[in-house]
C-alpha cells in the first residue's frame, strides 16, 4: 500500500514538504496524527532520513505510543530505539546518556508530584518552618513554576519578604534533592536544557544527528519547552510544528499560543500549510465552531469544512433551573438510546467539575450508567469527602473512619505518633477514638483536645436547616480557609459550594421537619443520600454509560452527540476570564473545543437560574450562543436569543418561586426572571422587584456591567 493513499491535498502537502521549516495548522478533526506520522514514515521510506535522524515530541505516552504503533505498522524497521516521546521522556534519556555532565547520579530517581509534596514536607520539617504559612503545596507550585520559566533561586527576584523566604527554600530543596539523587518532572526539562546550553560539544551533536524535529500539540508548549526544541535544532534541521491556535486551552498550566507566532517569525517559517477538512463532524456543527473562533482578533485562521453534508440543526434549550436541565437532558439521553444511539457515544460537557452533582443527581435517580471521565464523581472528591467527614461526625463522633480522615485536615500539628497513641487508648478502653481523647496528655493531647472542642462546637449547631449546617461547617472547620490558600483550589471551593446546593435541593426534595434543638433529621437523611450516590451507579470499564467530564478533560475525544451544559454568562464563559481579553479568548477557544467534540448531533443548554453558594443567581444565556448565526440554530424552548432568534424569558417559575420577601412582578408588568434592554448597560435580567406605584423598582443582572437597581419610573427597559 502507498503511503500517501487516501491524503487529501493539504495533507498530502505537508507529508511530502522539503527539509524545511514549517508550521502545520491542524483543525479539529483534520487528521493530524496521520499527517504526523505519515510524515515520518515518508521521509525514513524515500531515503531522505534514517530513524536515528529523526526526533519527535508528542504531550502524552499514550499520544507517543500510537505514534510508534502506527509507524511500526507503515514501515518494515524496529521502531522502538527511535526518539519518539513526551519533552519528560526525551529528556529523562538525554539526562540518563549524560548524567556526569548533567552533574546527577547514574541512577537518579524521578520524583512523581506526590513524591515531590512528600520531600517538601520533609524539608520544612527539618527546617523548622511553619507549614502553615508555607503550606507545601503551594511550594512545590511555586518552585514548579520557576523551573517552568528557566529560573533557579538566584534568578528569582523576591520584592518582599515572603517570596525571599520561599526563594531560599528553593535553594534548600534543589539542595536537598541533589544530595538524595533526585530529579522532579520540572527538573528534568531544565537540567536538560541547561545540559544543552552551557555544553556545546553535546549540543552540536544532537543538532548534527536530529535532521527532523517534529512536534505534535504545538500549541500546548510553554516557553522553557520552546526554548529546550530551539537548542535543538541545528543550521541543517527541518522543525515541523503541527497544532492548532485555536485549540490552545490550557494557559493555567503554563501553554503559550504565541509560540506559535514566534515560531513562524524566528524560523521565517515560509511553509504554513492549513489542514481544514474535518473528517469527524457534520457541517452546521463547523459552521458554528468557525462562527464562534472567528470572534477571537489574535489567531492565525483556518476555516473547518467538511464533505459529510450540513447535517442537523443545533438544538438550544433553556430551563428555569439548572436542575429542570438535568431533568431535560436525562429525558433527550432517555430518548437518544431508544433511537438506537448508544450511551457511551454521548457526552455530558461542562465548564466546572462542581455542575456534575446535579447531573449526576438526576441521572443517579433516573437508573443512566454513567462515567466521570478523567475525574471523580462529585461525592468521591476529596475535598466532599473531608467536608462529609465533619457531617458525620455531628451525626455519630465515635465515626472513627471519620474522625481519622479529619482529624489533622487541615493540618493542626497533629501527628502520627499523637494518632497512634490515641488508637492504643482507645483500644485498651474499647471505645472510639473520640472516647479516649483524654486519655493522651502531652502536647499531643492538647492539639487533640483542642480538636474535640472544635466537633462540640459543631455539634452546637447541629439544629441548624442542613444549608446553613453544611455552610457553618464549612467555614468552622477551616476547610474553605485551606482550599483558598491552594493553587487550584478555586475548583475545589466551588465543589464545597456546590455541596451546600446539594443539601438545600434535599430538603427541598426530600426534607423533613426536626423539633427545635434536635439534631437535624435531614442531616441522618442527607448522609446516607450521599452514601449511596457515592457507592453506586459508576460504571464499569467497558460498559455502555453516559460520558461526563469538563470540556478542558474532552480535547482530543469525540462523540456522536454532546450536550454543552451551563452556557450561561459567569459560568461559561467563566466569570473570572471576562475581566480580560486573553481570558475571554481562551474561553471562546474552549467552547470550539467543546462544539467540535460532536460528530453528529450538539445540545447547547442553559437555565435562567442556577444555585450558586446555596443561592439561586439569574444568568444570561452565554454570548457564544449569541455567535452562531441563527440559521443553525433549533430552539426547543419558546424564548429567544439576545439578538432576537425567538423570545428567551417565557417560562413560568418553578414552584414556590420567588420568596415571599420579594415581589414576582413590577406594577408595570415586568416580572423577575424576563429579558430586558437598557439604552446604557444593555441586555439583562431581572432578579427582584420591590416597591409599587411611582416607587416601583427591579433590580437587574446586566452582566458585565454589573448589578443594578432601577426606579421604574424613569428607566427606559424593554421587554425582549
Amino acid at each position: 500500500m502507498n503511503l500517501l493513499d487516501g491524503l487529501n491535498e493539504p495533507q498530502l502537502a505537508a507529508v511530502t514538504l522539503p527539509p524545511q521549516h514549517a508550521l502545520i495548522l491542524a483543525g479539529a478533526g483534520s487528521g493530524k496524527t496521520r499527517v504526523l506520522t505519515t510524515r515520518i514514515a515518508w521521509l525514513i521510506s524515500t531515503g531522505q532520513a534514517s530513524p536515528q535522524s529523526i526526533l519527535a515530541v508528542t504531550f502524552t505516552n499514550k499520544a507517543a505510543k500510537e505514534m510508534l504503533g502506527r509507524l511500526a505498522a507503515m514501515l518494515p524497521i524496529n521502531v522502538r530505539g527511535m526518539w519518539i516521546g513526551t519533552f519528560h521522556g526525551l529528556c529523562n534519556r538525554m539526562l540518563r546518556a549524560h548524567y556526569r555532565d548533567a552533574g546527577l547520579p547514574q541512577l537518579f530517581q524521578i520524583l512523581d508530584s506526590a513524591d515531590q509534596l512528600s520531600a517538601v514536607k520533609r524539608l520544612l520539617k527539618s527546617l523548622n518552618v511553619d507549614d502553615e504559612k508555607f503550606p507545601p503545596r503551594e511550594l512545590c507550585w511555586f518552585i514548579n513554576a520557576q523551573k517552568e520559566a528557566g529560573l533557579r533561586p538566584a534568578a528569582v527576584e523576591a520584592w518582599d519578604e515572603y517570596t525571599r523566604k520561599r526563594v531560599e527554600l528553593y535553594e534548600a530543596y534543589e539542595a536537598q534533592c541533589q544530595k538524595e539523587g533526585v530529579v522532579d518532572f520540572a527538573e528534568l526539562l531544565l537540567r536538560c536544557h541547561e545540559l544543552l546550553e552551557r555544553n556545546e560539544p553535546l549540543r552540536r551533536h544532537y543538532q548534527e544527528r536530529f535532521r527532523h524535529i517534529l512536534v505534535d500539540e504545538f500549541q500546548d508548549t510553554n516557553k522553557l519547552q520552546y526554548r529546550w526544541l530551539k537548542l535543538l535544532t541545528g543550521e541543517s534541521a527541518a522543525l515541523f510544528c503541527v497544532g492548532d491556535d485555536d485549540q490552545s486551552i490550557y494557559a493555567f498550566r503554563g501553554a503559550d499560543v504565541g509560540n506559535m507566532r514566534d515560531f513562524e517569525r524566528e524560523f521565517k517559517v515560509r511553509n504554513l500549510i492549513r489542514l481544514e477538512q474535518n473528517y469527524r463532524s457534520q457541517g452546521n456543527i463547523l459552521d458554528a465552531a468557525n462562527a464562534i473562533i472567528r470572534n477571537n482578533p489574535s489567531r492565525l485562521g483556518k476555516n473547518l469544512w467538511t464533505e459529510a453534508g450540513a447535517g442537523e440543526p443545533i438544538r438550544v434549550h433553556e430551563s428555569w433551573s439548572d436542575g429542570d436541565e438535568a431533568r431535560f437532558i436525562v429525558e433527550e439521553v432517555k430518548a437518544l438510546v431508544r433511537d438506537g444511539i448508544m450511551r457511551s457515544q454521548i457526552a455530558l460537557l461542562y465548564r466546572s467539575n462542581a455542575q456534575s452533582r446535579a447531573l449526576e443527581h438526576a441521572l443517579f435517580n433516573a437508573g443512566i450508567p454513567y462515567r466521570v471521565y478523567g475525574g471523580l464523581r462529585f461525592f468521591e472528591r476529596a475535598e466532599i469527602k473531608h467536608a462529609l467527614a465533619y457531617l458525620r461526625l455531628i451525626a455519630n463522633a465515635d465515626d472513627d473512619t471519620a474522625f481519622s480522615r479529619v482529624v489533622n485536615f487541615p493540618t493542626r500539628g497533629i501527628g502520627a505518633r499523637s494518632v497512634e497513641r490515641l488508637a492504643d487508648a482507645a483500644k485498651a478502653h474499647g471505645g472510639s477514638l473520640h472516647a479516649a481523647i483524654p486519655q493522651v496528655s502531652g502536647a499531643g493531647g492538647a492539639k487533640l483536645a483542642a480538636f474535640a472542642a472544635l466537633l462540640a462546637r459543631l455539634r452546637e449547631a447541629a439544629s441548624l436547616p442542613l444549608p446553613e449546617l453544611v455552610a457553618h461547617v464549612l467555614d468552622l472547620s477551616g476547610l474553605r480557609t485551606h482550599y483558598q490558600h491552594e493553587k487550584e483550589g478555586q475548583e475545589r471551593l466551588a465543589n464545597l459550594d456546590e455541596l451546600v446546593n446539594a443539601a438545600s435541593s434535599f430538603v427541598a426534595e426530600e426534607g423533613t421537619a426536626s423539633a427545635e434543638g434536635e439534631l437535624s433529621a435531614d442531616l441522618i437523611a442527607f448522609l446516607a443520600h450521599a452514601a449511596l450516590e457515592a457507592g453506586e451507579h459508576q460504571a464499569g470499564e467497558g460498559d455502555d454509560a453516559l460520558q461526563l467530564m469538563t470540556v478542558h478533560s474532552a480535547k482530543g475525544l469525540e462523540f456522536d452527540v454532546v450536550f454543552i451544559c451551563g452556557l450561561e454568562e459567569g459560568l461559561f464563559p467563566h466569570e473570572n476570564s471576562l475581566v480580560e481579553e486573553r481570558g475571554l479568548e481562551e474561553e471562546r477557544r474552549l467552547m470550539y473545543v467543546a462544539v467540535t467534540r460532536a460528530r453528529q448531533r450538539l445540545y447547547l443548554c442553559h437555565a435562567q437560574t442556577r444555585m450558586l453558594h446555596g443561592q439561586t443567581r439569574y444568568n444570561l444565556p452565554s454570548r457564544f450562543i449569541d455567535e452562531i448565526p441563527a440559521a443553525l440554530l433549533k430552539f426547543l424552548t419558546a424564548r429567544a436569543g439576545r439578538s432576537g432568534h425567538a423570545t428567551y424569558g417565557a417560562a413560568s417559575p418553578a414552584p414556590g418561586f420567588p420568596s415571599p420577601a420579594r415581589r414576582s412582578e413590577s406594577d408595570a408588568g415586568f416580572r423577575i426572571g424576563q429579558t430586558v434592554m437598557h439604552a446604557k448597560f444593555g441586555l439583562g435580567v431581572i432578579v427582584n422587584a420591590e416597591g409599587g406605584g411611582s416607587d416601583a423598582r427591579v433590580q437587574i443582572n446586566f452582566g458585565n456591567a454589573g448589578m443594578k437597581w432601577l426606579a421604574l419610573s424613569v428607566a427606559k427597559l424593554t421587554p425582549v
